[in-house]
């Protein structure tokens, strides 16, 4: 039941980041599209987008069997 309990919180948490990382691509692009200057918050979005990135990545890892081919 525990591993049950694991993949489910994991998946749950992939969602979250997932639904994350759509909002900030909005965003971005909405500040792109509006001719923003504020280049530094779009690089900040950017970056925080890449570690959600790299999140999701991580838990894809942990949700994969490790089965060899």
């Amino acid at each position: 039941m525990r591993f049950l309990s694991d993949v489910r919180t994991l998946r749950l948490k992939m969602l979250e980041l997932e639904a994350e990382h759509r909002e900030l691509d909005h965003l971005i692009e909405q500040l792109q599209e509006s001719g923003s200057r504020d280049e530094l918050q779009i690089r900040r979005l950017k970056k925080r987008k890449l570690q959600i990135k790299d999140q999701i990545a991580q838990l894809q890892v942990q949700l994969s069997p490790d089965v060899p081919a």
